[in-house]
């Protein structure tokens, strides 16, 4: 079965802003699909879209859900994608693997920005979408229009084309005038709008909007052009190809309008992606997915379902996936279709569909699957994580089944990440945010029993010296039979910032045997695992330069101790202070939040902003560029996204190490100390 057979399943792809009303949107195109008897709502947290306990009890969209179903006689998978940014990465492999995407926006112009990120990914990726403006039953929302589009197009690369305009009533839009065919329609809720005759009263704005529309399709189109240029009116089915070509291609953007929560203008969207959306084949091509007799099927997805076990859900590119055969390496056991939380038995899936694959054990997200093994395809990076938290089972014996259950969801979600610190001794987890982190705790407990006690990690300071000294380490211990003895003198001294630890020995006259150095070097760096003030030290220079040893007494193990007695005794004489990690931040912000960034980094302890420039590739957006102290980067993606009506982001990487003084170097090594007392 070819890829691009009409008859092939296609993939769309829901995404918006959270409270966009997406996960309404496709209970709508569900339902008006006749998948649904009536409607769910999210409100009592009964849709498709909103399946999983975590969804329903935030009342939103946590992780892609899916849905299939079948219109005008053609099959779709309908994904509804989180609408918050903290869940970003379920989305981006949802999108990658769309022929097309719906991407919703409420009437508002001021919350255009909010899909900014989303509109940058699809064009970069060059997918197919439509734009549908939702909630169009607020009132004046029909004359806000104009002034949504506006704003989307300040964020869109690909130009914005309406395909339709409103019908209006007072300030309530009933229905719709289609550009393409111009027949105007009335909405009836849940079935085909009523054919109605064309309004004198929007004629005026039914051809200004219809020429700007042809104008738009002319500039990829050089006969439509000649057309336009000798007043030739296109005949319909020209103007209808065209535009299917020019979004098959990422060409240009359809933009829809309607209600989800009244079923008014769904049907025209759903003919609008039957019309408009490429397939399977087109798709595979566009992801560089070359043609080939082998079965290929991609791992967009994968979850770790109670009562089920592991499921790895694919879209397949070529051929077809049985139950039983072997792809990737793993015997496929048990093949379903999704209807959010329902699944339906497969024997068998064909170019374009979508399955779920059933104990796929060594199989990831994003592996290209074919009978013959895995091979690579190109997928997204994991994000790079936000915030942390440091985990600790409440009951003794749950560690091993802690470590188990958070690779489980690390492997669901690729913007999470686990960390085992050696220094802290801490299970530290890494998400995109607040909410994120929450549900995976909630996942812990939910699905694997699993109780945590969680708080901030601990900040890995350091600590140095800034006077340089001579010292005296002796260690000697008399027992029965062969006592212990050991004597060094150490210079210690401080090394530039970032220089590391040095050690050397200047022994004259073999006052210390040469198979004794390793044991003095070995005997500091274990000391300095723990300076005076609690921390490991670093930047020093430690040289032997004297000592004394007995032919019998003397050993490894004395010689060590000796180091250390000499390091314990020399460290107060060397001024130690506290050193704190800082990091070097990227923070990307649209051009208008850019002095709210920079307040954001100068109200931090610390923070300092070094400059800003413009973000390469994204019009009208800044990157600022900081230090901020580790201590203080706790909430900073927490106050970004608050002061940036969620879309400002950061990256973040360890820079340098900076003397930490006073008062809160005070609060820091009292703190270590309390923590010691109580460990």
């Amino acid at each position: 079965m070819s890829g691009n057979s009409q008859s092939t399943p296609r993939v769309a792809a829901i995404v918006g802003p959270y409270l966009s009303g997406k996960t309404s949107l496709m209970e709508s195109l569900l339902f008006v699909a006749g998948a649904l008897p009536r409607k769910g709502s999210v409100k009592e947290g009964n849709t498709v879209g909103d399946a999983s306990m975590e969804a329903k009890a935030r009342q939103m969209s946590v992780e892609a859900s899916l849905a299939s179903c079948t219109y005008q006689d053609q099959a779709w998978t309908l994904i509804d994608c989180p609408g918050s940014v903290e869940f970003a990465q379920d989305t981006t492999h949802a999108l990658m693997v769309a022929d097309i995407v719906v991407v919703v926006c409420d009437p508002e112009p001021a919350r255009a920005l909010m899909v900014a990120p989303t509109l940058k990914f699809l064009d970069d990726h060059k997918i197919p979408h439509v734009v549908f403006v939702n909630k169009m039953e607020a009132p004046g929302s029909g004359a806000k229009l104009k002034d949504v589009l506006g704003a989307l197009q300040g964020v869109s690369e690909r130009p914005l084309v309406l395909v339709e305009i409103p019908i209006r009533e007072g300030d309530q839009v009933t229905g719709y005038v289609d550009l393409i065919s111009e027949h105007a329609y009335k909405y009836d809720a849940g079935r085909e709008a009523d054919l109605v005759t064309l309004p004198e009263s929007v004629l005026p704005e039914e051809h200004e909007a219809r020429q700007l529309m042809l104008e738009r399709l002319a500039d990829f189109d050089d006969h439509l052009m000649e057309e336009l240029l000798g007043d030739v009116v296109p005949p319909l089915d020209e103007i209808a190809e065209d535009m299917a070509k020019d979004v098959q291609e990422a060409l240009l953007v359809p933009v829809l309008f309607g209600s989800a929560e009244r079923d008014a203008g769904i049907l025209r969207l759903f003919q609008t992606l039957c019309a408009e959306a490429p397939f399977a084949g087109a798709t595979a091509g566009r992801l560089g997915i070359p043609e080939g007799k082998e079965p290929l099927a991609q791992v967009f997805k994968t979850v770790h379902a109670q009562h089920v076990g592991k499921l790895s859900l694919v879209r397949v590119w070529r051929g077809e996936v049985a139950d039983g055969a072997s792809f990737g390496g793993n015997r496929i056991s048990g093949m379903n279709r999704l209807f959010g939380a329902q699944q339906t038995k497969l024997t068998k899936a064909g170019p374009g569909e979508v399955a779920a694959l059933g104990r796929m054990d060594d199989v990831r997200t994003g592996d290209g699957l074919t009978p013959s093994g895995k091979v690579e395809l190109a997928w997204p990076e994991p994000l790079q994580p936000m915030l942390a938290l440091s985990l600790h089972t409440t009951k003794s014996g749950d560690d091993v089944k802690l470590s188990t259950s958070l690779q489980k969801l690390c492997e669901e979600d690729a913007s999470l990440r686990v960390e085992q610190n050696a220094e802290t001794q801490e299970r530290i987890l890494w998400g995109q945010g607040e909410i994120h982190l929450k549900c995976a705790l909630d996942r812990l407990k939910s699905r694997f029993g699993l109780d945590v006690q969680h708080h901030p990690p601990m900040v890995p300071y350091r600590e140095t010296f800034t006077k340089a000294t001579k010292i005296h380490g002796r260690h000697k211990h008399q027992t029965g039979g062969h006592g212990q003895f050991g004597d060094v003198w150490l210079e210690i001294k401080p090394l530039p910032r970032g220089a590391g630890f040095e050690f050397e020995e200047r022994i004259v006259g073999g006052v210390v045997p040469k198979n004794f150095f390793g044991a003095v070097e070995h005997g500091v760096v274990d000391w300095m695992k723990r300076g005076p003030l609690g921390f490991p030290v670093v930047d020093i220079h430690v040289a032997l330069v004297d000592g004394s040893y007995h032919t019998v007494d003397s050993s490894d193990m004395a010689f060590k101790t000796a180091a250390r007695i000499a390091m314990t005794e020399g460290s107060p004489l060397c001024h130690p202070v506290l050193l704190e990690p800082i990091t070097e931040v990227q923070i990307s912000v649209p051009s208008e939040f850019t002095s709210k960034a920079q307040r954001l980094v100068t109200g931090r302890r610390g923070g300092q902003v070094l400059g800003f420039d413009a973000k390469p590739g994204w019009n009208g957006w800044d990157v600022v560029s900081a230090y901020i102290p580790q201590a203080e980067m706790s909430d900073v993606i927490v106050e970004l996204r608050s002061l940036t009506m969620g879309v400002g982001s950061f990256t973040w990487a360890f820079h340098h190490l900076q003397e930490l003084v006073g008062r809160d170097a005070d609060k820091v090594v009292e703190a270590r100390k309390q923590a010691k007392a109580t460990a």
